[in-house]
Formats: C-alpha cells, sequence, structure tokens
C-alpha cells in the first residue's frame, strides 16, 4: 500500500501523536530525498539536500557542465514551506539568484514537477 501525506495534519492523524520540529524537518528531508530517486534527468548523479533557511536546497554535481565546466556541485531548487504551503525555486546561475516557479499547498505535487523538470528549469 502506499500511501502520502500532503499536510502536517494529515501526519498527525495518521501516526495519533505531536511531532516536534526535528521530527518535522527529518520527514521533509527524507520525503525530498525520495522523490528525488524518480526524477527524470541525470539519474546518474546523486543530488544533496541540505537545510537553507527555513527550507530545502538540492545541490548536485553539474554533469552537463553548462553551469560549471568543471562538473562542481551547483544549486538546482530551493522548497520552502510558507503559509500552509510550499514554494518551489530554481537557480538563476547567470543572475546569481532564486526564481520563484511553482507554488502549491503541498509538497508532493512539487516534487513531481521538479523531478519531471518538463522545461529543464532545475536541471539545466
Amino acid at each position: 500500500m502506499n500511501i502520502s501525506f500532503d499536510s502536517p495534519a494529515a501526519v498527525l492523524a495518521a501516526v495519533g501523536r505531536d511531532l516536534g520540529h526535528t521530527d518535522w524537518l527529518v520527514l521533509d528531508q527524507r520525503r525530498i530525498e525520495k522523490a528525488l530517486e524518480a526524477r527524470t534527468r541525470y539519474k546518474y548523479v546523486h543530488p544533496r539536500v541540505e537545510r537553507e533557511g527555513l527550507g530545502w536546497k538540492i545541490v548536485s554535481p553539474n554533469c552537463s557542465r553548462n553551469i560549471d565546466a568543471q562538473g562542481g556541485e551547483i544549486d538546482i531548487a530551493w522548497l520552502v514551506p510558507h503559509s500552509g504551503g510550499w514554494l518551489l525555486f530554481s537557480r538563476d546561475h547567470q543572475q546569481d539568484c532564486w526564481r520563484l516557479q511553482r507554488q502549491d499547498n503541498g509538497l508532493s505535487a512539487l516534487l513531481a514537477h521538479l523531478c519531471a523538470d518538463p522545461d529543464r528549469e532545475f536541471w539545466q
């Protein structure tokens, strides 16, 4: 059986206990890491998920060498919880800034978009 949770309230109802702040951070990080395993582009590289401000930054080797000629690690995406939902940013490497791409009430929809990356906004 495959069950997914898009809200903290749904998780609390399922597990029947109150999770602490640290538990939520671990749960979010694991969800992101698991979703990245199913991505479409550059499946042979191993991205990392790390804390960035209030959210999570995804960093990966730049195998296409479009951004870093040596293939070093580059920022791919930034997921930030916001007002009961989530924001998904891509990295604009030319302008050296984050660009908001999508907003959703649940993390799952944003992770699906990030992993499919139909417009190559993230995996460049």
